[in-house]
């Protein structure tokens, strides 16, 4: 698995628990950060897993009115909180972030969705991700 793979299940872990939690993910994410610092040799994808958080959290309003605009007849708190950040992680990395091509941000939340959530997220994922590039 590459690093920005295992990255993003880092970031899907901090925005998940900050969402099931009640927490901001800026509270998660510097938790996060101290675990982070006494495991050097995972530095590669929390650098990556950190730039993911944060640019969701710097872009939230954005990237949800993305998602709530493409999800089509479902409002985002009736979403099961695993597509919701998954969600969240495959706007940024289409809308925010030109070194990932569209179409593997797309593949990787599609991923991450097969494999902690439902059996309908993984295409529930690809389309709302799917009609968020086509619009960009």
């Amino acid at each position: 698995m590459s690093a920005r793979s295992k990255a993003r299940k880092r970031a899907l872990d901090i925005l998940f628990q900050a969402d099931v939690r009640g927490e901001k993910p800026a509270v998660m994410l510097a938790a996060e950060a101290t675990r982070a610092a006494s495991e050097p040799a995972r530095q590669g994808s929390w650098l990556y897993a950190r730039e993911i958080v944060d640019g969701v959290i710097d872009n939230r309003d954005e990237i949800d009115e993305q998602i709530v605009t493409h999800a089509r007849d479902w409002k985002l708190e009736r979403m099961p909180a695993v597509d919701r950040a998954v969600l969240r992680i495959g706007v940024w990395e289409i809308l925010f972030n030109d070194e990932v091509p569209e179409a593997v941000a797309i593949d990787e939340a599609v991923e991450l969705a097969k494999e902690f959530s439902t059996d309908d997220s993984g295409s529930f994922v690809h389309g709302v991700l799917g009609r968020v590039a086509r619009t960009r």
